[in-house]
């Protein structure tokens, strides 16, 4: 995946993109198939509410194309629940689910924390040493205080990704010195709405075009996200 901005978005089971992005005459359950034509990558979210298995995951495996890539965010169980406390065997647990599920179609996988979550030296150090650096992990925070040059420093020495955000209460700063580049575009002013000007896109494409990575819309509770990532898509080529 070298030089290569993967796009896509954090959900595709959306009745407003139909007419817009989806055929009227497309049936639901070709709606993942439709979008894996479209679309290298896909955000997968409903590990965060409900723990994978294996066996839901190889089903995801089988319905995507040969080269078609998955990020899964971790269960909220682990990250806000627990907030990797005493967890050690759920968190190796979900490596393991990711990995046999989606084997090489496992991109990345994303621990967001909640914005209560806040910065402290310990849970800096907590979070790397509860983390499988074999694989390609992205930190989510949702709590400003963790935008400061100590976390940056640790993530880059143990090859974490800190994910970039677009979110209406953070620095939206598109970081490009982490292992890849990981970008979730919340929406901004209204969270999961709001769609993002073609300047922010434009923006956005010259910021990341010489890295590799991946770039996801989760302003999916409208139309803005897909509309977004296929412009987005359209310009980067």
């Amino acid at each position: 995946m070298k030089n290569q901005i993967l796009i896509g978005c954090s959900s595709y089971n959306n009745r407003y993109w139909k007419g817009i992005f989806y055929p009227d005459n497309l049936t639901y359950s070709q709606w993942f198939q439709f979008y894996s034509q479209h679309f290298s990558t896909y955000e997968f979210n409903g590990s965060f509410y409900k723990f994978p298995t294996i066996r839901v995951l190889t089903n995801w495996y089988n319905k995507a194309p040969e080269n078609f890539l998955f990020s899964v965010k971790a269960p909220k169980e682990i990250t806000h629940i627990k907030q990797f406390l005493d967890c050690e065997n759920l968190i190796s647990d979900f490596y393991n689910v990711c990995e046999m599920g989606l084997k090489e179609k496992l991109a990345c996988v994303l621990f967001q924390f909640p914005p209560s979550y806040y910065f402290t030296a310990e849970r800096l150090q907590h979070i790397i040493s509860n983390l499988n650096l074999e694989f390609k992990n992205v930190v989510e925070f949702r709590h400003k205080s963790w935008w400061i040059p100590e976390v940056w420093d640790a993530f880059r020495q143990n090859q974490i990704t800190f994910c970039s955000v677009s979110h209406p209460q953070l620095p939206q700063t598109i970081f490009t010195d982490f292992p890849l580049v990981y970008i979730r575009l919340h929406g901004v002013p209204k969270m999961f709405y709001s769609s993002y000007p073609l300047q922010e896109l434009l923006h956005i494409r010259d910021e990341t075009h010489l890295e590799s990575g991946f770039i996801y819309f989760n302003n999916t509770a409208s139309e803005a996200g897909i509309l977004n990532a296929l412009e987005l898509q359209r310009i980067v080529v």
